[in-house]
């Protein structure tokens, strides 16, 4: 894209991580954790935006219980984390992020990244980025990346793959539809008839592009961004106050990209997990008895420790994210075991367990303290 129109990055670092409980919590969810690797995910995710995008065109959006945090990690001025004042979900984020760098560069192409994702090939991340870019400008479309599946996962949403978009633009495809979280009968079905990707969250369009199919298929976000054109730049604490006060809570998926004739997707060429549950994690790591033995950090019985420390006899198979205390498995498998300093947390991988439902019920207690 060097001879071509700027791409820009933005980071949505705003989501709360339920299901990657009870590491991670609403004061410090998921991006924050380092869940692979040495670096947290939101490090990892804003080096990975260098690979494509210069530092001043590298943008996060956030909610202001994670601002200072976010500023620190990132190191990016001020002007470049812009600070939700209310969740909102991520049409408004990608609506405010595409305003304001319109404003700056009206030709702008935007990479939209989530802050939690773990993404081993940086340097192939970016070239699909780039080919998706390209995509964008020249054919006015939006372009999601999708993933294809490695197993019959019912928490995520699928992207139905059409018809090849056409000459000139190879590996990319007209999007069907849509498919919301399917059955597991549904989805294992969709991973013998292939066909199907995941919906990953990482879309590539340009500025006006977005903001044209806003306009068409979700009016009322239309409407709530009409204080941030009038004034989309500097001090518009207020503009933005305004804007987000009348703006529906709605993923961008469900307002735009599932009503829009103008969606390409791209399967992706790179390693990806989003790791948002001890589920998918485990699989990042290879664990499990029935599985190979992990890679760093784990035995022959196929266990795997991340902190702390495990004592493991006739045990295979499990996950640890360990704390202060010693861990001792005995005569078990499959099990992910997190032991945090207020709560030890056990759950059969592989069970479909819904740590949301555990979260809403501790709220419901008024437990807040431990989510």
């Amino acid at each position: 894209m060097s001879n071509g129109p700027p791409l820009h990055a933005v980071v949505l670092a705003g989501g709360s991580g339920e299901r990657f409980w009870p590491a991670s919590r609403r004061d410090l969810p998921k991006q924050f954790l380092r869940v692979v690797g040495n670096q947290t995910l939101l490090d990892a995710t804003l080096e990975r935006a260098r690979h494509f995008a210069a530092r001043e065109r590298i943008w996060v959006v956030c909610g202001s219980e994670h601002a200072r945090a976010v500023r620190r990690a990132s190191g990016l001025p001020a002007g470049r984390v812009l600070v939700e004042p209310r969740r909102r979900n991520t049409a408004m984020a990608c609506a405010w992020a595409a305003q304001r760098i319109a404003a700056e560069s009206p030709d702008a192409v935007i990479a939209l990244l989530p802050a939690d994702h773990h993404v081993p090939d940086a340097g192939a991340f970016a070239d699909d980025i780039r080919r998706a870019s390209r995509a964008a400008v020249g054919a006015s479309v939006l372009v999601t990346l999708g993933i294809v599946p490695t197993r019959p996962e019912t928490g995520y949403g699928y992207i139905r793959v059409g018809e090849p978009a056409g000459r000139g633009f190879a590996r990319l495809h007209r999007v069907s539809r849509f498919v919301e979280k399917p059955s597991l009968a549904r989805a294992r079905r969709y991973l013998v008839d292939g066909g199907y990707l995941w919906n990953a969250g990482v879309f590539v369009w340009t500025a006006e592009a977005l903001l044209r199919e806003i306009e068409s298929h979700a009016p009322p976000l239309h409407r709530a961004l009409a204080p941030l054109r009038r004034k989309p730049r500097g001090r518009n604490r207020q503009a933005v106050e305004a804007a987000y006060g009348r703006a529906p809570s709605l993923p961008i998926d469900v307002a735009v990209m599932e009503r829009s004739a103008s969606v390409w997707t791209l399967p992706a060429r790179f390693a990806w997990s989003d790791v948002g549950t001890w589920d998918s994690l485990a699989e990042q790591l290879g664990v499990g008895s029935k599985g190979r033995p992990p890679s760093g950090g784990g035995d022959t019985a196929g266990n795997r420790v991340i902190g702390g420390e495990l004592l493991a006899e006739d045990a295979r198979g499990n996950l640890v994210w360990g704390g202060k205390r010693l861990v001792v498995l005995l005569g078990v498998e499959d099990l992910a075991v997190v032991d945090t300093d207020d709560v030890i947390f056990v759950t059969k991988l592989g069970g479909r367990s819904d740590v949301r439902r555990i979260v809403a019920t501790l709220r419901a207690r008024d437990r807040d303290d431990l989510t």
